[in-house]
């Protein structure tokens, strides 16, 4: 039995759309899984994800399916799906937005911090909330 199913649906919600705001196209089912801690059933905790700069600014895709559009990383398709995650799109809207915000503000920031040089950063600079997210 998972230990909070609602807290689980939105994390997992949470992380794919992270997945989508770093352009990680190598997401998979087993960045995604539940574990057992204990008796009950839990999320487990966020690993592998990597930031990728591909060649597009229009459009990215991730490796897993995330909404009626398939694959393709975007706040559109991420939100035709909210529900299934226990968000009506107004809520899931609203996480995209605090999301975004915070990568497109921190990532840098963050990337230093961890010790990726100033090079490296100028190399994946493009992965993050790039333009296409936005494109319907």
């Amino acid at each position: 039995m998972l230990k909070a199913p609602a807290e689980d649906a939105q994390a997992l919600f949470r992380r794919m759309a992270f997945n989508a705001l770093i352009s990680n196209s190598d997401d998979h089912p087993r960045n995604h899984v539940v574990v057992a801690f204990a008796e009950d059933w839990q999320l487990s905790p966020a690993y592998d994800l990597t930031p990728t700069a591909p060649p597009s600014n229009e459009r990215r895709g991730l490796a897993l399916s995330c909404g009626n559009q398939g694959r393709r990383a975007s706040a559109d398709n991420l939100l035709s799906q909210s529900a299934r995650f226990l968000l009506p799109r107004e809520a899931g809207a609203k996480i995209l937005d605090d999301m975004e915000d915070q990568v497109r503000s921190r990532w840098h920031e963050v990337a230093r911090r961890e010790g990726v040089s100033e090079r490296d950063c100028e190399r994946i600079a493009g992965a993050f909330a790039y333009p296409g997210f936005r494109y319907a």
